[in-house]
């Protein structure tokens, strides 16, 4: 089940992103984007009440940016993060986004795959992007409906 983040959610959110990154978001970055970021969309997927994974999205005027999405390790090659990135595109498409981005570690093959799989294109890369180990970033930018990228 997909739902709204509440701040109650906080410490799952946190503790997902601690298992699933690196460079973990800390539970003030996460109320500040629930709170304060007018811009900050954030579902949360549950099963048995437990949130299993969750998507964080920015847009801003006509254009949308992924900011984080995760599924915890034992539920991953199910599909759920399909779940997640089809209700962003839905939310950014009827807000009339025209493009959609996000930065991927060149290493993160998985991830990689998930985006390709929505058509994501590579168009840059940034390099020295991730501050915990100076490893690079794809850029990944994705035409939505009436855009002409």
């Amino acid at each position: 089940m997909l739902e709204a983040l509440k701040k109650e959610d906080l410490d799952e959110i946190v503790a997902i992103d601690a298992i699933c990154f690196p460079a973990p978001w800390s539970k003030e970055q996460y109320l500040y984007e629930l709170e304060e970021n007018d811009y900050a969309f954030i579902y949360v997927l549950k099963e048995e009440g437990k949130i299993i994974g969750f998507i964080d999205y920015w847009v801003t005027f006509d254009i949308a940016q992924l900011a984080k999405i995760a599924v915890l390790p034992q539920y991953r090659g199910k599909h759920l993060a399909h779940l997640l990135m089809d209700q962003m595109i839905e939310d950014v498409e009827r807000m009339h986004c025209e493009t959609l981005s996000l930065e991927v570690r060149v290493s993160n093959i998985a991830a990689q795959r998930l985006y390709e799989s929505y058509d994501f294109i590579n168009v840059n890369t940034r390099k020295g992007y991730y501050h915990d180990n100076g490893e690079d970033a794809y850029v990944l930018v994705k035409a939505l409906k009436g855009s002409c990228l």
